[in-house]
């Protein structure tokens, strides 16, 4: 009954509009209580002190949700049509991470995920709980359990079929679905995404530091960003996805299905962003992961790659912003500032 049921399930989340499907177990982690305890111990989480908190469910997904048999790991590719990397020379536009380029993926894994777990409940007598990125979900370590993939030197998961162009969805259930071998890595030797990493993020393979990963910069890091840091963020203003980009195996990523993560922002002009007041941030970047980063982080951001541009022509931009009612705003203007004169001397 479960093996046919599970290929009925497998059949609908494709048609829901997943890439794909595999189940493991909620104890098929054992390691990462630990490995999530080295992380919090050296400090690699930086600010993100949710992670230390609910390091016990974090780290363990029985204690999450105990009633749990079974835990349904689901991928959708948000694959970009084109290689974001060249957008890194045009120095007089800020560079948005592909995932946040759409509609926020929160939502919309979400609500395909609640469809998914209606229908479960429909076909058989359960309980189920959705997860995605917003809960203490381990969804990684998770998802190479349940075989869709591996955590690559980078520490994001890659898949043969996929690429690493994808986000990750889980659904907890009281059925006990029959589970998926593991996925062994398939990195070899390739060092690419740590070769590339404009802020020597990567302490070892399949090891970060979130301290000095750009996404980790621009997004979760409150107030000024250390100064010898600045300069190797260069124009990315939101994410970085410089060691998503290089991958080999993205030869095998697939198309976005979801309209939603249809590119809506590109690489917009320095000069307009850095303008932005908190009413017209809040409206330009409504429905977007951008906007929970809120005005003066995002226009921090942006005020860095000013800096960093090289463009003489952004200096008035800088300066407008000096006395910035955001004082860290008006650090990162002042920083700039500084920047773009030297270029003049």
């Amino acid at each position: 009954m479960t093996d046919a049921l599970k290929s009925r399930l497998h059949a609908r989340a494709l048609e829901e509009g997943f890439s794909a499907m595999a189940v493991t177990s909620p104890d098929a982690i054992p390691q990462a209580a630990e490995r999530l305890a080295a992380f919090v111990a050296e400090g690699r989480h930086g600010q993100m002190g949710w992670m230390a908190e609910r390091m016990g469910w974090r780290g363990d997904p029985t204690a999450l949700w105990p009633e749990a048999q079974s835990v349904i790991m689901l991928a959708e590719s948000y694959a970009p049509e084109e290689n974001p990397l060249p957008l890194l020379q045009e120095r007089d536009r800020g560079v948005i991470s592909v995932y946040a380029q759409g509609k926020d993926y929160h939502d919309l894994v979400k609500r395909r995920l609640k469809r998914l777990g209606r229908w479960l409940i429909e076909q058989a007598d359960c309980e189920i709980k959705v997860f995605v990125d917003t809960a203490p979900v381990m969804e990684k370590p998770l998802a190479q359990a349940a075989g869709l993939g591996w955590q690559g030197k980078h520490t994001n998961l890659l898949s043969r079929d996929l690429g690493n162009w994808f986000f990750l969805g889980a659904i907890f259930t009281t059925l006990d679905l029959a589970k998926d071998a593991p996925e062994d890595s398939h990195c070899g030797s390739c060092t690419a995404c740590l070769d590339i990493c404009p802020t020597g993020a990567f302490p070892a393979p399949y090891q970060l530091d979130a301290r000095r990963c750009i996404s980790y910069l621009t997004i979760e890091h409150h107030g000024p960003v250390d100064e010898a840091l600045r300069p190797l963020m260069g124009n990315r203003i939101y994410g970085c996805d410089d060691c998503l980009a290089v991958c080999p195996w993205n030869k095998f990523a697939k198309a976005a299905r979801d309209i939603g993560y249809a590119p809506q922002h590109g690489a917009p002009p320095l000069a307009e962003l850095a303008m932005l007041d908190d009413a017209a941030f809040r409206a330009r970047f409504a429905g977007s992961p951008i906007k929970r980063i809120g005005r003066g982080r995002f226009v921090r951001n942006v005020l860095y790659a000013v800096g960093n541009s090289g463009e003489g022509s952004l200096l008035a931009v800088a300066q407008a912003l000096c006395d910035d009612a955001d004082a860290t705003v008006a650090d990162a203007a002042r920083w700039a500032v500084d920047r773009l004169q030297a270029l003049r001397r």
